[in-house]
């Protein structure tokens, strides 16, 4: 895929919902939620951002105007007739354990993406996790992208196994957590896995390791970096998303894929995903700066050096 000189777009397409999320120590109702939200909200940080993702007439206005506030571009985020996806989970003590209450789909189900056109060509694409139709429907509009990032999971894995990887192929990097690339690549050992899904095209993959970071893999070695320390962890809900859109929105500022950068992006995903999980929902993340960002880059400098 393309890279010429200069900065890009980022587009993001996923999803944006209302949450119900609850912990060992505190809940909250009908907050803003959605892989596109995260994704969003950190990417706008870097670089110009545009969503494309579907909410029913009862999504809330003050939702709308906290990512419009932003500066994120809502010219793909469509209103649909019924109500907006919905999504509730609880963790227990242990943040790494989650179990998902309830999924209503609604406007989802019938969600067909459209990608505005003044960000098809050449732009930084991150298909967040959702069914691998969609993702390839985005795929069949964008036109010589400078890169494509991928996110999926276990229940599109085990369900449509062939989809996802007709997505995988034609991508230039897959973003899983450590359980989904053991289980897409059928082996238990993350490094066989890992080389099982770049045979089929992508040149990059990232494995997410929770509160032990994330590795960055190509046919160039293994990048890893740290997770942030922190003494509390309030809400881990759509770290994931925040590492990839802080990550894609990194290369689109700095217009460029190189093996630097790229290394660079996976810091910068990671100091994104320990911001996000410092409170509920997007409300840490919507208050981020770029200057919060970089100073939280440099602490992740030194916890490497030697």
């Amino acid at each position: 895929m393309s890279n010429p000189d200069g900065s890009g777009r980022v587009v993001v397409i996923g999803t944006v919902g209302i949450d119900d999320i609850e912990t060992a120590h505190a809940s909250v109702q009908g907050v803003l939620g959605g892989s596109a939200t995260y994704a969003s909200l950190a990417s706008r940080c870097f670089a110009p951002t545009t969503m494309s993702s579907v909410v029913g007439h009862d999504f809330p206005a003050a939702h709308r105007d906290l990512l419009t506030e932003r500066d994120i571009d809502l010219s793909g985020l469509h209103t649909a007739d019924g109500l907006t996806f919905r999504w509730g989970g609880r963790y227990a003590v242990d943040m790494n354990v989650r179990e998902t209450t309830f999924v209503r789909l609604h406007v989802l189900e019938s969600f067909d993406p459209q990608v505005p056109p003044h960000t098809v060509a050449g732009s930084f694409v991150f298909l967040g996790n959702t069914d691998p139709s969609i993702q390839l429907r985005v795929l069949d509009q964008v036109q010589d992208p400078r890169f494509v990032m991928v996110d999926s999971m276990d229940f599109w894995i085990e369900g449509d196994r062939e989809q996802v990887a007709r997505v995988f192929q034609r991508c230039d990097c897959v973003v899983l957590n450590d359980e989904e690339v053991r289980l897409f690549g059928g082996d238990v050992n993350v490094p066989r896995a890992v080389r099982r899904i770049l045979e089929l095209g992508p040149q990059y993959v990232v494995v997410k390791r929770g509160e032990f970071g994330a590795a960055l893999v190509s046919d160039h070695g293994w990048f890893f970096a740290p997770a942030y320390p922190l003494d509390d962890v309030v809400d881990p809900t759509g770290a994931g998303d925040s590492f990839a859109g802080a990550f894609l929105g990194s290369l689109a500022a700095a217009g460029s894929t190189h093996e630097a950068v790229l290394r660079r992006a996976v810091v910068y995903g990671s100091v994104a995903a320990s911001f996000t999980v410092e409170a509920f929902s997007v409300d840490r993340l919507a208050e981020l700066t770029r200057h919060d960002i970089d100073s939280r880059y440099v602490e992740f400098g030194d916890f490497a050096a030697f």
